[in-house]
């Protein structure tokens, strides 16, 4: 998690020492006649809870005349769900009310939850496998305990593929999170799997993540644009106007909609390209020397885009030393240092000089063979680095 730029939880509970949590939950619900023993095992009264099924969309009706499911003399309906399991030889056990046995599947989460965040918390999160039966048994149990509604918002995740279908070390195509931060930053990993919306599937590929790449370099090289613009002059004609002013308001407006409706990264992010087309614009027509009002502008417009991109864990880090890093990364990568580029390229400056083409280009396709990619123009050579050496 450190790796990745994820704060750690405050709590990191551990189901053995919350057994007791587990066994006062279970004993409430019996108390409520929403569970019942039998036979050493405890489970849970499916019918109690009338609002059973609401999470996964399903009617308990339904549920019920299309199960396959074994029967079980124990239950009083088939659809009951264990909370707590009588021991069984060699297995791990806890002394408990109704005799030693160990918790179900389910009810660890509710008394963990309860106990750490309370009966009612904001968010709840998982994969779409987990919502039926474990986050609709989840709820039950905590809201027929409780009484309350048990989690303000639920996110349910979409899976990893590679190349659409579901990583599996069967197949071959399973990777690791240490796999990929040999190669991409945890930055870049982060702004990847922000551009798809999480209840979709997220599609792993070198061509997906360049494309990432592509669109993080794009907010830090304008921040750093703007970051490296002279202070304005009064005297000088301004640019922007009421209505560039309006426009940023406007977008930023919208990339809070977006978050707030049901957690659409993507929608955001395409909002910061958006705020970064405006203000790229602006800059290119921008007097010499610019205004200040504009130069203020600007720095306003770089600290929004920041701002919201940080509400991501995007753009935390100054800019100019982000595409620093990236360049002294991918130069590694590549095993080649940029001393020796320079020298190369003043090399291939004097075959120009010299009408020497075929060295010049032979140059050039030696440093594109290594990812380095030459850009002449009339105030000389510059070079930038493809993420991607092939």
């Amino acid at each position: 998690m450190d790796s990745l730029g994820i704060e750690k939880p405050t709590v990191e509970p551990k189901a053995t020492e919350n057994i007791e949590e587990m066994i006062d939950l279970i004993a409430q619900l019996i108390d409520k006649d929403m569970a019942y023993a039998s036979q050493g095992d405890v489970y849970y009264r499916v019918n109690s809870f009338r609002d059973y099924g609401k999470l996964s969309g399903r009617r308990l009706e339904d549920m019920q005349a299309g199960a396959r499911i074994e029967v079980n003399e124990q239950k009083t309906n088939p659809m009951d769900f264990t909370l707590w399991k009588a021991s069984k030889p060699g297995e791990p056990s806890w002394p408990s009310p109704w005799g030693d046995g160990r918790p179900g599947w389910h009810i660890e989460c509710s008394a963990m939850s309860k106990k750490y965040l309370g009966e009612t918390f904001d968010i709840h999160g998982g994969g779409q496998d987990l919502i039926f039966p474990h986050h609709e048994n989840e709820l039950a149990q905590s809201e027929g305990a409780n009484g309350h509604p048990f989690a303000a918002t639920w996110i349910h995740h979409g899976f990893v593929t590679i190349k659409d279908e579901k990583m599996s070390k069967s197949l071959g195509n399973f990777l690791t999170i240490r796999d990929i931060l040999q190669q991409y930053s945890p930055e870049e990993l982060r702004f990847f799997v922000f551009s798809t919306h999480y209840r979709n599937p997220l599609d792993f590929s070198e061509t997906a993540m360049q494309d990432a790449i592509t669109g993080l370099d794009r907010l830090y090289t304008c921040v750093a644009a703007i970051a490296s613009l002279p202070d304005g002059k009064n005297s000088a004609s301004p640019q922007s106007n009421a209505g560039d002013r309006q426009k940023l308001k406007e977008l930023r407006a919208r990339f809070l909609q977006a978050m707030d409706n049901d957690f659409n990264t993507a929608q955001a992010q395409g909002i910061l390209f958006e705020m970064t087309k405006a203000l790229n614009a602006l800059m290119a027509k921008l007097a010499t020397p610019p205004s200040t009002e504009d130069i203020h502008f600007l720095r306003q417009g770089a600290e929004e885009v920041k701002e919201l991109g940080q509400i991501m864990g995007l753009l935390s880090k100054d800019p100019t030393s982000y595409l620093r890093d990236k360049k002294t990364r991918l130069l590694a990568q590549r095993d080649i240092a940029e001393e020796d580029i320079n020298k190369l390229i003043a090399d291939r400056n004097q075959a120009r000089k010299i009408k020497n083409w075929e060295k010049s280009d032979e140059i050039r396709d030696l440093l594109l063979q290594k990812g380095i990619v030459l850009k002449d123009s009339a105030q000389g050579t510059s070079w930038t680095v493809k993420q991607s050496a092939t």
